[in-house]
């Protein structure tokens, strides 16, 4: 029976072709992703390791604490005095102190060389000879005067700098100009991110990043001899609450841990979109050996007669499905790796640098494709087997298609209704509820729904099939009448195929009404809201703009109205609340906010202004005094100026004049400025801004089309992605076409020669063949498209309290174009069908049983 199974693979390898390719598909995801993630993890965390090398202890600062009073304690960073006392310990070899932070790096036309959020600054700290260990220079030197850096190799030759050089570099405030003293190259992990790294001299970059005389981290080498446990023991008596010591070697293994998990997100994302497409695998799987059983239904017969029992027709069936199986998560084991280099050139290309190595094939990953691979082709193959095992041998040689008994149809429809009312009530019961927890049952519902459509499908097919039959004979005659009783004539295989594009559209429609209503909503907040010329703000969210930012604007000639967006916060009764500073004589000219009572002049007065749910909760009206207790421990007194309707992501809860913010807080963080220019917005007004603040590198400015097009490039990015992953699915899909109506051309070989007989040509025969395949395609995409359009207007229903002004909008453009592929994926699915179905010689197709 085995070397029966073999030959039957062999003597259907078109058929089984395409259920290898689909099976291939979803192993090459799953293992590619393994693979990649694998190897990065190796690579990262030798990395990590290599830049703990020499350091026996590391010791991290966490800056000031705050007590129960909310009030700062404790130092800014680790004094100078706390690496004396280190040093002075026996065992200690050498010890260096760092501080680091944001550090850009213009080239010859003045734009930011890497990514913002990675180019980073840190200070250059001889340890031995003259030298820092973690870098070493191929021209040059490291910078020993407060005007002198060193840039990493590749930002060097990005801006074609060379040692002499004068660079203009650029942190939170304005630009600087240095003398460029070495290049160096490095492990660190901003430049292999694909930013920068400018080394600055120790007292230049303590300024910078954080007080003269303090440091972030201090790395800790020990005398030979000197374990880092009996080192790490002498050292935390020395170091104060707010800071933390570690081995080298844990804090290498502590890194490698958050690689792992960081790398974990990613992972999860990638195999969920295997798992749809291995899901959607099935449905072709199984219809592919649905018909290779019904093509050899007379063969089994036989084998039956000649006294092979039931368990030993269903063992040769899934024997095949197991040789399937095993071929398949060879090639997909194969092509995984494959797609795990191209995934590794691919980010490469984008200018992101990933550590070397070997790429890494672990056991695991080897185990797994072959497990998916053998489980979901012979899953999918165990009914159709168990069917065949059930035929008794002389019904099979009298009758090669059996209909499903209408007993069987009862049931799966009962079946079908219990599981998709199921599933419903689980989605509005999410959308009750609402918050993660809601869209957590939300998933479950939409889970058990599909599943309970996909089993209801056969029910369906005939009466929405039905309603298009007499538009199809209208417009394309006999074939399409001929068409449509086709494609309801075995509900069962119909539904399967329509299952997988069905799935697929379900998806992508849900993903597109959502990402499109989103879009929308942020694009309303940007140009209502929003009455800003432009918004300045550090490169790629890149930190905190400099106070001198705003001062520098304000005094610049051209420049209307300016407000910095300070973020901050103060204790209201024992809580921390998040207030934003601006200022009050221009925030009216910049953004639109909607006072409710009161007035924004009252807050140059010093009152404050508070939004509308916030008042609400906590019972204040205009006049209502809050105490406040600041950011440096002070307490006040203010009074409500003005209630505002929240404008969530543009303002805070409560708002105050800038000034005093500025006043109670040691270092400010302004996200961002506001600024009108004379004359309105204008390429000319916006050089003006440009000029203004010295041509910095590091500072982005944004027109509000610049803002909405940031955010809505981000969500079509996010979309594009997941069409591109999702249209796996529905490759395989066409692939389940394809399969469909190669096995109803087969069933209706006597048929198709009668209907040529009768004067049907091969021109319309091959229209009835494509437009059966359009007819079942364009069934699954809309049945989807419902769907998934239910399923988004049930996400956004939780979405619609934290968005004010959140509206569901349906993209009447993408659905079509999403009906319009499904047609075209039926014509495309049926050329090979039709073909063969054409080129049938009439009297042979006649005499077949």
């Amino acid at each position: 029976m085995f070397r029966t199974a073999l030959r039957n693979v062999l003597a259907h390898k078109a058929r089984l072709l395409m259920t290898v390719l689909a099976v291939t598909l979803g192993v090459a995801f799953v293992s590619g992703t393994l693979v990649f993630t694998d190897t990065l993890k190796k690579s990262l965390s030798g990395q990590s390791a290599k830049s703990y090398e020499g350091i026996a202890v590391s010791v991290t600062s966490y800056g000031q604490g705050r007590n129960e009073q909310g009030e700062k304690e404790g130092e800014p960073g680790l004094g100078q005095q706390t690496l004396d006392k280190i040093k002075a310990l026996p065992g200690v070899d050498t010890v260096s102190g760092r501080v680091s932070g944001f550090a850009g790096v213009g080239d010859e036309n003045g734009k930011l060389i890497g990514s913002g959020w990675s180019n980073q600054g840190a200070n250059y700290t001889p340890v031995k000879d003259g030298k820092d260990p973690r870098y070493a220079f191929t021209q040059g030197a490291g910078p020993a005067k407060a005007d002198e850096v060193a840039l990493d190799k590749a930002t060097a030759d990005k801006g074609n700098y060379k040692v002499g050089d004068k660079v203009r570099v650029a942190t939170n405030g304005p630009v600087k100009e240095y003398s460029l003293a070495g290049v160096f190259t490095t492990e660190d992990g901003a430049v292999q991110a694909g930013g920068s790294l400018v080394l600055f001299e120790t007292k230049v970059a303590q300024e910078l990043y954080l007080k003269p005389g303090y440091f972030q981290e201090l790395s800790v080498g020990a005398k030979n001899g000197t374990s880092a446990e009996k080192l790490l023991a002498d050292i935390k008596p020395l170091v104060g609450k707010n800071a933390k010591a570690q081995t080298g070697a844990a804090l290498a293994a502590e890194q490698a841990k958050q690689i792992e998990k960081g790398l974990s997100n990613l992972s999860t994302m990638l195999l969920v979109f295997a798992g749809i497409s291995l899901f959607v695998g099935i449905f072709l799987i199984y219809n592919t050996f649905t018909m290779l059983v019904t093509q050899r239904t007379k063969e089994l017969a036989l084998l039956r007669a000649v006294g092979a029992n039931r368990g030993q027709v269903m063992r040769s069936v899934l024997s095949e499905a197991l040789v399937v199986g095993v071929l398949s998560a060879a090639v997909g084991l194969i092509s995984g790796i494959g797609l795990a280099i191209g995934i590794r050139s691919v980010i490469g290309s984008l200018g992101a640098k990933l550590p070397g190595g070997a790429l890494v094939i672990a056991p695991g990953t080897i185990t797994a494709a072959l497990v998916i691979g053998v489980v979901v082709t012979t899953v999918a193959a165990v009914l159709p087997a168990w069917r065949t095992g059930r035929i008794a041998p002389v019904a099979a040689m009298g009758s090669a298609h059996l209909p499903a008994t209408s007993k069987s149809l009862l049931v799966r429809n009962i079946l079908g209704s219990i599981i998709s009312l199921g599933g419903i009530g689980l989605v509005f019961l999410g959308v009750s509820t609402g918050g993660n927890t809601g869209r957590m049952t939300m998933g479950g519902g939409a889970f058990f729904m599909l599943i309970g459509m996909i089993v209801l499908l056969p029910l369906l097919s005939k009466p929405v099939i039905g309603a298009v039959r007499p538009l199809l004979q209208k417009v394309f005659g006999v074939p399409g009448k001929l068409a449509a009783q086709n494609a309801v004539r075995n509900p069962r295989r119909t539904a399967v195929t329509a299952a997988s594009l069905a799935i697929g559209l379900t998806l992508v429609t849900t993903l597109s009404v959502l990402g499109i209503t989103v879009g929308k909503v942020v694009d309303r907040m940007s140009t209502e809201k929003l009455k800003a010329d432009y918004r300045v703000s550090m490169s790629s969210d890149a930190g905190s703009l400099d106070k001198s930012v705003a001062e520098t604007l304000s005094k610049a000639p051209g420049i209307k109205a300016v407000s910095p967006q300070a973020a901050g916060h103060f204790l209201v009764d024992g809580d921390f609340r998040a207030a934003s500073g601006v200022n009050p004589a221009t925030i009216g000219q910049l953004l639109n906010v909607d006072v409710l009572s009161g007035s924004l002049d009252s807050l140059g007065k010093g009152d404050v202004a508070v939004a509308e749910k916030t008042a609400k909760k906590q019972n204040f009206t205009v006049g209502s005094a809050i105490k406040l207790k600041y950011d440096d421990g002070r307490e006040a007194s203010v009074k409500v100026g003005a209630i505002f309707k929240d404008m969530e992501g543009l303002l805070s809860p409560y708002v105050i004049d800038n000034k005093i913010l500025s006043e109670h807080s040691e270092e400010m963080y302004i996200p961002e400025v506001y600024v009108n220019v004379d004359g309105g917005a204008s390429k000319a007004g916006q050089q003006k801004v440009v000029d203004a603040l010295g041509k910095n590198p590091a500072i982005t400015v944004a027109t509000q089309q610049d803002m909405r097009n940031e955010m809505g490039g981000m969500i079509n990015t996010m979309l594009n992605i997941m069409y591109g992953l999702l249209g796996m699915a529905l490759v395989i899909s066409v692939l389940g076409v394809v399969n469909t109506l190669a096995m109803s051309v087969f069933e209706r070989t006597q048929e198709i020669g009668m209907l040529r007989a009768i004067g049907l040509d091969r021109s319309r025969v091959k229209n009835m063949i494509r437009l059966e395949a359009v007819v079942i395609s364009l069934f699954g995409a809309a049945l989807g498209v419902v769907i998934g359009v239910f399923l988004a207007w049930a996400v956004g229903s939780t979405l619609a309290k934290s968005m004010p002004g959140y509206e569901l909008i349906l993209p009447w453009d993408r659905i079509g174009i999403f009906l319009l592929l499904a047609a075209v994926v039926g014509v495309l699915a049926a050329m090979w069908p039709a073909r063969s179905a054409a080129r049938l010689n009439m009297l042979t197709a006649i005499k077949t049983e």
